[in-house]
């Protein structure tokens, strides 16, 4: 595969997390095109209007938009945020069963203008929505991928960097499994540097980690965004800039690390459920890494992971 030239990524879904996958694909210039699509015309054509009046400040970038899915049209990266969000006293998987409903509508007019493109689901439940659309779609596992726990992992390396006094990009750790309750972080390989993550000395004289500690940051990771909901109604800001991060993977063709969630095929005996897990992301899409290796507690935790989300797929079916 090779680097996508004048590339197109589509954003479909006006909303807080729409358009800051749009305002933050425009700033990093993750595409050379950016289009922004949702039924609701008023609200589309005034976060277009108003993305485009910086155009001036954020590089060789362009954004189009409407309510007509042929903005859509040519597009070689499809980010889907358009859902229903959850409701006081909605189950998750009532919500799963609205949006579910959403994507069965929406993906087949997607893929009839945009036919060869990637399609990177963000709205949520994203893995039960990923393994639902592959299905209706057809579409190679490794052609619709959930954003996973991309923003998880940045969540996890963020807080260890604090802790530990050093930048966020010298933390290696990775969140695997639901993008939700049952995600996990993979501890047997998380280091700083080259240094595994409870022999680290903190910069600032404070006592090494300690695995009370990590399972306390690893709670802390799992709950965010409910933090943040509390606090301002959505999250949008860190979502938008790691989905723009994985279009870049994607239209670089990077072959970049990173824990997306795809359709799994007997990784570690499990199949059909999509769950976030080490792949390399290029302009093919996302191929899972099969030799990552866990310790048994980690196989245990990466099975209830798949349990749960199957158990939901499979009332949606």
């Amino acid at each position: 595969m090779s680097v996508i030239e004048n590339s197109k990524l589509t954003v479909v879904g006006a909303g807080a997390v729409g358009s800051s996958v749009a305002y933050a694909a425009l700033l990093r210039g993750s595409a050379r095109h950016v289009a922004l699509y949702d039924i609701a015309t008023e609200k589309v054509e005034a976060e277009v209007l108003d993305l485009a009046h910086g155009s001036q400040f954020t590089g060789s970038s362009d954004i189009i938009g409407g309510s007509d899915i042929s903005v859509a049209a040519g597009s070689h990266v499809v980010v889907v945020t358009a859902g229903a969000k959850q409701n006081p006293g909605q189950t998750r998987t009532e919500l799963a069963g609205v949006n579910a409903g959403i994507l069965r509508t929406m993906l087949p007019q997607l893929l009839e203008v945009a036919p060869d493109a990637i399609y990177v689901i963000v709205t949520n439940p994203c893995d039960v929505l990923t393994v639902i659309g592959q299905e209706v779609t057809g579409l190679p596992p490794e052609r619709i991928l959930a954003s996973g726990t991309v923003l998880d992992t940045s969540r996890l390396r963020w807080k260890l960097a604090q802790r530990a006094g050093v930048s966020p990009t010298s933390v290696h750790a990775y969140i695997v499994g639901e993008h939700g309750d049952t995600e996990f972080p993979l501890w047997s390989h998380t280091a700083i540097g080259t240094v595994p993550i409870l022999d680290w000395e903190p910069l600032d004289g404070q006592p090494k980690f300690t695995p009370a500690e990590l399972d306390q940051i690893a709670d802390d990771v799992r709950n965010a965004a409910y933090q943040v909901i509390r606090g301002k109604g959505a999250t949008n800001y860190a979502i938008g800039v790691s989905s723009a991060r994985i279009v870049e993977a994607i239209l670089g063709d990077q072959n970049a690390v990173m824990p997306v969630s795809t359709v799994l095929h007997d990784f570690h005996g499990i199949d059909g459920v999509a769950l976030s897990v080490p792949s390399v992301v290029n302009s093919a899409g996302a191929k899972p890494i099969r030799e990552t290796s866990m310790d048994a507690a980690e196989l245990d935790l990466l099975r209830r992971s798949a349990d749960a989300l199957t158990g939901v797929a499979d009332l949606l079916r």
